[in-house]
């Protein structure tokens, strides 16, 4: 059975859907998807027997049937049954957006028998693509690891200056999504994911109230729900390398997600091979900075821990209760990226000007969501503020060009009600 909290309140608004034409979810399941699916054959030797499930994948979509999951010897086998018990038969079209997604990506894992025995399987189908991104990354990566190297040799004292500029190449970083721009494309530009003080682009802007909470803070627990590998987890690493360094933190643990998804979404072994690479670096400053995250790594101040809900198709308000405690445990808690951002506000359609109070408040920590918007939702505007911003970009949901770090302590923490 699942838990949430009292908030927030019902009757909820419906979710995002696939089935509204001219929508960014019905671009997904009506296009982009295959593309994904397609460009994992195409960049993977695999056996004409995956080769063929991948391509039937893909031509499922969009209006192909929703089907149960086949015994491919997954570890949420189970769990899934239940999640997809409603939507069989459905067509993609038909079912919610983000159930789409975490659901085309678990059977991306089936078509390439990702959890089948045996060497020739378990192989991330987006490895290329990740290591791709990686190697994007490290250009513009060079001067940021020069400043910061140069930051935590002052005594590690703590400025509030320096933790907002690494909060908006936190911010910035999140735009480096493969699933939307694949590595080497036009969309795929780091140069100006590296802009990071764009200030005019933050739709809002809570850096000032959280650096005044962090200030306050010595050797806390900190928490990172992660997003995106490569440069947007080389963007998040600064900001850990930084609130370790100045004793801010004592601990800073990356949820991770347990199986690939979303081409890019940063797994366990994706941390260990960026710090791996930029030890490797033939910068002298991106080496010494990778150097330092490596001890991070031994001596346990940086710690990762997946969790299959991660990778599941539901709002975090459903997030099962032992998980719940753990991040109460936690003195902040970054939430990075469109899709967890998505999930934070159950993928549904607030009011852009509902405060992000009146939706996240069962989250069990205090948190700062780090989110460029690429989807169709939004909360905790100002009045009149979407209306304009829809005159100047008609694409303003999804373009990639705004963003928000929004910052909020819950009320009630840990007031469940079974569901």
């Amino acid at each position: 059975m699942n838990n949430r909290t009292l908030c927030p309140s019902e009757p909820l608004p419906p979710p995002l859907l696939n089935s509204e034409e001219g929508s960014f979810a019905y671009n997904t399941v009506s296009v982009r998807l295959a593309g994904i699916a397609r460009l994992a054959i195409a960049e993977n030797d695999f056996p004409p027997a995956i080769v063929g499930s991948l391509e039937g994948l893909a031509a499922e979509l969009p209006y192909g049937p929703i089907r149960p999951l086949h015994d491919d010897n997954g570890p949420d086998l189970a769990a899934w049954a239940g999640y997809l018990r409603p939507y069989l038969g459905a067509r993609w079209l038909d079912i919610p957006w983000y159930f789409s997604e975490a659901y085309f990506y678990r059977r991306i894992l089936e078509a390439t028998r990702y959890f089948s025995p045996g060497p020739a399987y378990g192989a991330d189908p987006f490895e290329k693509q990740k290591s791709a991104g990686l190697q994007a990354a490290l250009e513009p990566f060079r001067p940021l690891s020069a400043r910061l190297n140069a930051w935590v040799s002052q005594n590690e004292i703590w400025e509030q200056a320096r933790f907002t500029s690494l909060a908006y190449y936190g911010l910035w970083g999140n735009r480096m999504d493969l699933s939307l721009w694949p590595a080497g494309t036009e969309g795929h530009d780091l140069s100006r994911a590296a802009e990071h003080d764009e200030r005019a682009n933050i739709l809002v802007d809570d850096t000032p109230a959280v650096a005044s909470k962090v200030a306050d803070l010595r050797g806390a627990d900190i928490r990172f729900i992660v997003d995106n590998a490569g440069f947007e987890l080389v963007c998040d690493l600064c900001l850990v390398d930084y609130l370790l360094t100045c004793g801010i933190a004592g601990t800073v643990t990356l949820h991770v997600k347990a199986h690939p998804t979303y081409v890019s979404d940063t797994m366990a072994k994706d941390v260990y091979h960026t710090v791996a690479t930029l030890k490797t670096d033939e910068n002298a400053q991106v080496r010494a900075l990778a150097t330092r995250w490596q001890g991070y790594l031994n001596d346990g101040r940086l710690r990762m821990r997946s969790d299959l809900f991660w990778n599941a198709p539901l709002a975090f308000w459903e997030m099962p209760e032992a998980l719940q405690r753990d991040l109460a445990a936690a003195a902040l808690v970054f939430v990075k990226g469109d899709a967890n951002y998505r999930r934070l506000m159950g993928d549904r359609r607030w009011t852009f000007t509902i405060p992000v109070a009146d939706v996240a408040c069962y989250f069990p920590a205090p948190f700062l969501a780090l989110r460029t918007l690429k989807s169709e939702l939004a909360v905790g505007l100002k009045p009149g503020q979407p209306e304009a911003l829809a005159l100047e970009d008609p694409n303003w949901l999804t373009d990639g060009r705004y963003g928000v770090i929004q910052y909020l302590v819950p009320d009630n923490k840990l007031t469940l009600r079974a569901l």
